[in-house]
């Protein structure tokens, strides 16, 4: 009886201890490919209206709507500010709140392994189709039903929020380990048991991270959607900067900035504090 024979790869690379790298692509497909991407940039340079003339007059302007600004602010208007502030942190807060209660269940559906493969592809087209609208397109949208309020913001929050924590979700639960998700079904769990005990403690680090870092991104968000009119910081300032009431926009944009930071420097503490964990300290003997 005769031995197989020995794959091909084997019988290339004879098993002398040297690793074969893998063959280089072809220089032709890359040439094309950076001269594509090169032609691409350009065109896409070019086609923009641009007034160069204008553009040498930037830095000069910076400087002279900075001075406006801040050389003398008015800091009377700091109580409503801070007020219209909290207004778009609350907004942002309900949205976030709201795009956690839907996006986390459809997000374990859209897993792999968890769902079926229609309801996995639905749920992934909608995450994506919804991630491709920007959140002041959704709030004109939803404001044509709820009106201009502070609660179109949160709802459009809410749902450009399903599309991120969706597509972070359901790839967060594919990266887990496949050992507690087996155990489970080992000692007989049905689908939702190995959701709740082989998924969920595993990833629930994961998702209030992301949860954490949504809410970020919906203080910033907020403030932009206020331009339409929903309330909080951002309708403030729209309407002092068309009054072109400098001194007031600068208190305004200190307040926004002195806010945001703060929100995020502690927001990014608890994200690392639960991926981390508490940093062992040295006890004195």
């Amino acid at each position: 009886m005769t031995a197989p024979a020995a794959p091909a790869a084997a019988r290339r690379a004879p098993l002398t201890g040297v690793v074969v790298p893998p063959p280089r692509p072809p220089r032709l497909a890359l040439r094309a490919l950076s001269v594509a991407v090169v032609v691409v940039v350009v065109g896409a340079f070019w086609s923009v209206d641009i007034s160069w003339g204008r553009l040498a007059d930037l830095p000069s302007e910076v400087v002279r709507y900075l001075w406006l600004m801040f050389s003398a602010p008015d800091w009377s208007a700091l109580p409503e500010a801070l007020r219209q502030t909290w207004r778009s942190v609350a907004m942002a807060w309900l949205g976030t709140v709201l795009g956690i209660l839907i996006a986390t269940p459809l997000s374990l559906l859209a897993a792999r392994g968890h769902g079926p493969a229609p309801v996995r592809g639905a749920l992934r087209l909608v995450f994506a189709v919804i991630r491709a609208v920007p959140e002041i397109i959704i709030a004109i949208v939803i404001l044509s039903v709820t009106g201009l309020t502070p609660l179109t913001g949160a709802l459009a929050l809410a749902v450009n929020g399903v599309g991120t924590l969706g597509k972070w979700g359901y790839e967060a639960i594919e990266g887990i380990g496949r050992g507690p998700v087996e155990a489970v079904r080992a000692a007989g769990g049905s689908g939702p048991h190995v959701l709740r005990w082989g998924v969920w403690p595993e990833v629930l680090p994961a998702f209030g991270s992301f949860w954490l870092y949504r809410f970020e991104i919906n203080v910033r968000s907020s403030a932009v959607l206020g331009l339409i009119g929903v309330g909080g910081i951002g309708d403030m300032l729209t309407s002092y900067t068309q009054y072109r009431q400098w001194s007031t926009v600068g208190v305004l944009l200190i307040v926004v900035v002195v806010v945001t930071v703060a929100i995020d420097a502690a927001s990014g503490a608890l994200r690392r504090r639960i991926m981390e964990g508490a940093r062992a300290r040295a006890v004195q003997p």
